[in-house]
């Protein structure tokens, strides 16, 4: 299927940007897509028949609406249309005695509903904790989770996780052949359960929230990201990562003003003016670290978020306490020695200390697993600058901007490049 602009949901036709009514359909299910499934699966539905049958409404939709105009809600529109779909799939097979009079159950609950309620019930945080069901591969429950209810589509996972766009594709498209006959059943787990299934689903929420972070033009999917991390506190209030993992969202959050200035260019952390950040997302995210350290658990999304609130002080010190981090950061990697934390730490040692040393820790690094890693670049190309090693700072820049998918940054990235050619 052919992937959208935004690097959500994956459309099966070409949208005409310019068609307003197509624009509106491809639009209503990118920013739906997560909540419509949610309560397709939520009837009964498999996973992959419920996104076949949602593609099958958007091509519908985009047949339809440019004769009848856009209906009144068009996410109800294409909810019932998705459920007459999935009466039309059980017809086709031999389970439709079994299955239909259930499916058109499903149909006039959903229109009655629809009479009375002017917004969908949100059920993504019990489809989460589906796709964290114990019998499908830990590997692939995040990818799942980000493509089947965040909408993202192959191509932007496969890049959180540096492999080929086709590679994620075929993994995704075969676990969800192997799921149209499971009997995996649409439930928050018991309480015994939460514990093996949450941190996939927080892993989920936070890499959702990376993709709108990352790219400014899908900024909703951020927005998306924070009420389903508040929706897992408020469902679980005493999970320390939980609470760990909406801190370090708020935090985040906290600086959006000053990510960018008038002009919509992109500003790093170290340039922005603290006097934008905002106070009381700041004072709320420090609540929740302080009881998610409280509880005694101390997990990946707790470290995340204090190295975050050591940033945020700089809005009262008016400096960033470089070895704080550094120790914050020698505790996050004996629990979670990812690339991304170990790229942290190398540029903080090489910003808190010397650009040489952090360009020591950035070469201890295998070269196969950050060729194709744009932190890594950017973090080098900075570094090698700071060093006066021009030439390989820009055979970095040059890559990094390569790497980099959100314009500003790009231009950001750009424009220091540039500047090496002034010295």
């Amino acid at each position: 299927m052919a992937a959208s602009k935004s690097g959500r949901f994956p459309i099966t036709q070409t949208v005409d940007a310019s068609d307003p009514v197509r624009a509106s359909a491809e639009h209503t299910v990118r920013e739906a897509y997560g909540r419509i499934l949610a309560l397709l699966v939520a009837g009964g539905s498999p996973i992959a028949s419920a996104e076949d049958a949602l593609s099958d409404a958007l091509a519908r939709a985009l047949d339809r609406w440019p004769e009848n105009g856009v209906p009144d809600k068009p996410e109800a529109w294409l909810l019932t249309t998705a459920r007459h779909c999935l009466i039309d799939q059980a017809r086709r097979t031999k389970t439709a005695a079994h299955h239909e009079p259930h499916l058109i159950q499903m149909i006039e609950e959903a229109e009655q509903r629809m009479q009375v309620q002017t917004e969908f019930p949100d059920e993504r945080l019990k489809l989460l904790f589906v796709c964290a069901h114990p019998d499908i591969d830990p590997a692939l429950q995040t990818p799942l989770m980000l493509q089947t209810v965040m909408g993202l589509n192959a191509q932007r996972i496969a890049s959180a996780y540096l492999v080929q766009p086709s590679t994620m594709s075929q993994r995704l498209v075969r676990l969800k052949q192997s799921l149209k006959g499971s009997d995996i059943a649409f439930a928050i787990p018991e309480r015994d359960q939460w514990a093996s299934r949450l941190n996939a689903v927080l892993q989920a929420i936070y890499g959702a929230y990376n993709a709108g972070w990352d790219d400014h033009e899908n900024a909703s999917l951020a927005d998306e990201a924070r009420y389903l991390a508040e929706l897992v506190c408020s469902l679980l209030p005493y999970e320390a990562e939980a609470a760990g993992l909406l801190s370090l969202i708020l935090h985040c959050e906290a600086r959006r003003p000053a990510r960018r200035d008038k002009d919509e260019r992109f500003i790093p952390l170290s340039e922005q003016d603290h006097a934008l950040w905002d106070d009381g997302m700041i004072a709320m995210a420090e609540r929740c670290l302080g009881l998610a350290l409280r509880m005694g658990a101390i997990g990946r999304f707790q470290l995340e978020a204090a190295l975050q609130s050591v940033h945020a002080a700089r809005k009262v010190t008016g400096q960033t306490d470089w070895p704080a981090i550094l120790a914050i950061y020698e505790r996050l990697l004996t629990i979670n020695p990812t690339l991304g934390a170990r790229v942290g730490q190398a540029a903080a040692i090489g910003q808190g200390f010397a650009p040489k040393q952090g360009l020591a820790a950035l070469a201890e690094l295998p070269h196969d697993s950050v060729e194709h890693y744009q932190p890594y670049w950017a973090t080098r190309a900075h570094l090698e600058s700071k060093s006066g090693n021009i030439a390989e700072a820009r055979d970095a820049y040059d890559i990094a901007i390569g790497l980099t998918a959100d314009r500003s940054v790009r231009e950001y990235l750009l424009m220091q490049l540039a500047k090496l050619g002034e010295t």
